[in-house]
């Protein structure tokens, strides 16, 4: 179910709600318009139908989808039962062993396994029905439901996949050769015999429902025929016409050899899978040549069978004369040793219709034709009540092997035919999944063969051989079909099942899947490898670069994507890669110009316009960008208004849009920036970006309880995003809520372990609230994280050196200076942290010097004055310390030192208020202590 799965399914905009189902009419498989040069031409709605319905249901789990393809397959696997059963006229022993060998064909897999194969399937269900209606209707020809029923399941088939459409020549050729056992050079009696005027009705709605289903579906694609890559078809491409002729010769062969030992099976046959055939001397010629020879045997031993049969007809007595339509179906019913007498009522007449098994050549003077019926010979009398004495004989038409080998041919043949590059090439070499409605005539073939021989012998232990062997088959078959089952598991079977048939194209998407799967260095060897087979490929170029991009290889990314490019010149997503890279490297300029070229790039004949055209916004939307992180808002502005004018309607606009408002919130122009906000939030209500931008905007503005509901809407809508909870930790902070703040940082580090901003944050926000153990946690992550950033060490030794770390605390600070050895801030503190050192070595009453510890500052923080750790005044001379270190005292009722304390601060600065008003408020306490005293 994996193949294809992402564009057929994941990136189709045909399955979503929002699309008119009437749409579905008008684009091709992938959702691309039939009109756009670049489309695929594959006209398939019906089937799209049919997956909009499991996306309705299920969404986009797989599940739903293989099981309907399994119910398909179930449905079909018992029309073609019944089918086979009318073939070989009830007989169950073919009847059984065709059902079965089409259910168990392992080349099927690929249909029935694989999301894309439902068209296949879905397109042999409506076949089926088609042809069954229209056996009906030869039957009873009086009643046209069933002809139009056959017309209506047609163009179903048709719609669901294009090849079902020759189920109307199918129809043709069994009323043709099979009711009426024309020969081809009789046709022309058709057109005035009036005998043939039921024949001329059902195939004069044939034709014409034929050539309005093609000439509708033809003007739907625009008139014009698909192109396709050289690697899709090679043969397609070569200029050889020798080589164009023997290789197209061989696939039908190839792939008949695929049904016949379905051994190699591969998900991809393009590229050089199968070598093409440039001279007459290739062996395998050999296969073509027995093939073809094979075939035209078949031709001959049709054509004299229906030779002898009408002149086995015609032969006898003059008033002998060709039966007409209903006696001549598979509805009769032959039981040797029993007479059935069966009236009908055909065109006005009325036919008494009685099957003999008398083994006498001659009835009533007429010849009678064999009918290879094992026990006997059989003939079907017709007599009409409205035609005086005139004897038709006709024969049952599947009571003779040649008329099953008709069907069963033209069941093989006819649906493969589009697939043959006759008429026009088609985007593949082979496809395992075209060969589904195919096999339907192969297993006829199978079956047809096998009853053959079962009644040639006539010794019961050599009809149990063949019974054995058949069964034997039927168990290799089903065996191998289940093997091939598990190669479709998954993705990563598939490719690799797929390397020995076709090793670039299986190595490079294999490589695909193992760097999905994170295993980066075998996924860059599969992708070498690819490249060691055919190194023209821009996707697995561009892949490779994505790769190195990731693991900030950018050098080496370059040169990946300016590959890619070379290769494919309009390869959109390597353009834009190519300025994201440039970007990152600090080459801006260079950026820039490649973003505007990929914005120019031609949508013409590309398979994937719709990319492309979203591809050419995002170059847009990241010029933007660039000129925005740049500080050139205006520039900026202008460029995503360039964007919003010339974006597809399928473009998802929220992050345009909101990037849009950023730029006008860096400008200050604050309603203009809620209009683009706004915007933003109706095209995707649920845009976390938009939610939080227009939060931060609004709380800019002042709307502080609107922005906080913004957030708390972000919050409500992504749990689990961690990103809510860091710009809505940063809103509490700024409003100084910091123990709410550190709570919500702390459910932020929580879902985001490994992001560093969301763990600094988190541990400058629970230093804030006052929880510094938490904090001091929190910067050692911070530090492992990222062990070059300055910030996070120097904040790291700042929280040890206010707890007491002090050892632990000046290695931070080295650390730090080492990565910056210019940093005042970090010296500054460093400078504090020793002069405390040295003091602490001659004083050992670690309570004194816990309230001596001078003022700590932090790199992007306001200082810390609630500290309880200080430095000297003695040592540091300065007034605030003199303060501080007072007013300490003075809280501790050492109001003597305090008194100290404060004179010094005030002959250091005799005129500061605070000091005089903490003096003359603590000399109120001490006047009354002393008068106490006296």
């Amino acid at each position: 179910m994996c193949l294809l799965f992402s564009r057929a399914i994941k990136t189709n905009q045909d399955l979503l709600p929002s699309t008119p189902i009437g749409q579905l009419f008008f684009n091709d498989f992938w959702g691309t318009p039939l009109t756009h040069s670049g489309s695929h031409k594959s006209y398939r709605p019906l089937c799209v139908l049919t997956f909009r319905l499991n996306y309705a249901l299920g969404g986009l789990d797989p599940w739903g989808y293989h099981f309907f393809n399994v119910v398909l397959h179930t449905l079909v696997s018992a029309l073609f039962t019944h089918l086979a059963s009318a073939v070989f006229c009830h007989n169950p022993l073919p009847t059984l062993a065709a059902g079965l060998l089409f259910a168990a064909h392992p080349i099927h897999t690929e249909a029935v396994a694989g999301v894309v194969g439902r068209a296949d399937v879905g397109a042999c269900l409506f076949f089926l029905l088609a042809l069954l209606s229209y056996m009906r209707y030869c039957k009873y020809r009086d009643k046209k439901l069933y002809l139009y029923g056959c017309l209506v399941m047609s163009a179903a088939s048709m719609l669901t996949k294009e090849h079902g459409v020759t189920v109307l020549v199918v129809c043709a050729v069994y009323d043709l050769f099979v009711v009426h056992r024309l020969h081809p050079k009789d046709f022309l009696v058709i057109l005035n015999q009036k005998k043939y005027g039921a024949l001329r009705e059902g195939l004069l709605h044939l034709v014409l429902t034929a050539i309005a289903l093609i000439l509708a579906r033809f003007h739907l694609m625009g008139s014009k025929t698909p192109d396709f890559a050289p690697a899709d078809n090679p043969a397609s491409d070569s200029n050889s016409i020798l080589t164009r002729a023997l290789t197209f010769l061989y696939l039908p062969a190839f792939n008949f050899w695929l049904l016949l030992c379905p051994r190699w099976l591969s998900f991809d046959w393009s590229m050089e899978a199968i070598p093409l055939l440039t001279n007459p001397w290739d062996p395998r010629n050999i296969l073509s040549a027995c093939f073809y020879g094979s075939c035209l045997h078949f031709v001959v031993m049709i054509s004299r069978s229906l030779s002898s049969q009408k002149s086995s007809a015609l032969s006898g007595s003059h008033g002998s004369c060709n039966c007409s339509s209903t006696c001549c179906t598979w509805n009769h019913r032959l039981q040797l040793g029993k007479q059935y007498i069966k009236s009908t009522y055909n065109n006005g007449k009325h036919y008494s219709c009685v099957i003999n098994n008398n083994n006498s050549s001659f009835v009533n003077g007429h010849h009678r034709a064999s009918n290879g019926v094992a026990n006997g010979h059989s003939s079907v009398q017709c007599r009409s009540s409205s035609v005086s004495s005139t004897d038709c004989y006709c024969y049952s038409a599947l009571h003779n092997h040649t008329d099953a080998v008709i069907m069963a041919t033209s069941l093989l043949a006819f649906p493969f035919v589009p697939a043959t590059n006759l008429f026009f090439y088609v985007g593949f070499v082979v496809a395992e999944r075209v060969l589904y409605i195919p096999s339907m005539g192969f297993c006829l073939l199978i079956a047809l063969g096998f009853d053959q021989l079962y009644r040639r012998q006539d010794r019961l232990l050599r009809k149990r051989i063949l019974l054995g062997v058949l069964c034997a088959l039927l168990v290799v078959m089903s065996v191998r079909t289940v093997r091939r089952n598990r190669d479709w598991w998954n993705e990563e079977n598939l490719y690799r099942s797929g390397i020995p048939i076709n090793p670039p194209k299986a190595y490079g998407n294999l490589a695909n899947i193992l760097s999905a799967q994170g295993k980066k260095p075998e996924a860059e060897w599969a992708y070498k490898k690819a490249l060691s087979y055919r190194s023209n490929m821009a996707d697995v170029h561009y892949n490779l670069g994505i790769l190195q991009q990731e693991q900030s290889r950018y050098e080496e990314a370059l040169i990946s994507y300016k590959l890619a490019i070379q290769f494919r010149p309009r390869l959109a997503m390597a353009h834009l890669n190519l300025g994201l890279v440039l970007g990152i490297l600090g080459r801006k300029d260079e950026a820039a110009d490649v973003y505007r070229h990929c914005a120019e790039l031609d949508s013409s004949g590309l398979k994937d316009p719709k990319m492309h055209e979203t591809t050419k916004i995002s170059a847009l939307f990241n010029l933007g960008r660039l000129y925005a992180d740049d500080g050139s808002y205006k520039q900026a502005i202008q460029v995503y208004q360039e964007a919003v004018q010339k974006m597809p309607h399928h473009y998802q606009p929220q992050s345009l849009y909101n990037m849009m408002g950023e730029a006008f919130f860096k400008l200050k122009q604050f309603e203009e920036a809620e209009r683009w906000y706004q915007q933003a939030l109706r095209a995707k209500a649920d845009h976390i970006p938009a939610h939080l931008t227009y939060a931060k905007l609004l709380s800019k503005w002042g709307r502080q309880r609107e922005a906080e509901q913004w957030f708390l809407k972000a919050k409500v809508i992504a749990p689990n995003d961690s990103s809510v909870y860091q710009h809505y930790g940063q809103f509490l902070s700024e409003n100084d809520r910091h123990v709410e703040a550190a709570e919500i940082y702390l459910r932020a580090a929580e879902l985001a372990p490994d992001e560093y901003e969301i763990i600094f944050n988190a541990a400058n926000a629970l230093r804030q609230a006052g929880r510094n153990e938490e904090a001091e946690h929190y910067y050692q992550i911070a530090v492992k994280l990222r062990p070059q950033e300055v910030g996070s060490h120097m904040n790291l030794g700042a929280m040890l050196h206010v707890n007491g770390k002090l050892q632990e605390a000046e290695k931070a600070y080295l650390e730090a200076l080492r990565l910056k050895p210019d940093d005042h801030m970090t010296q500054n503190n460093l400078q504090k942290l020793r002069i405390l050192l040295a003091k602490t070595k001659t004083r050992k009453d670690s309570r004194r010097w816990l309230s001596e510890f001078s003022e700590i500052t932090y790199c992007g923080c306001i200082s810390l004055r609630t500290s309880p750790l200080y430095a000297t005044a003695y040592e540091l001379k300065e007034v605030t310390s003199h303060i501080n270190l007072g007013a300490m005292l003075h809280v501790n009722g050492k109001l003597q030192e305090a008194e100290e304390a404060y004179l010094e601060a005030l002959r250091l600065k005799p005129d500061d208020p605070i000091t005089q008003n903490n003096l003359q408020k603590l000399h109120n306490l001490l006047v009354p202590k002393r008068t106490n005293r006296r």
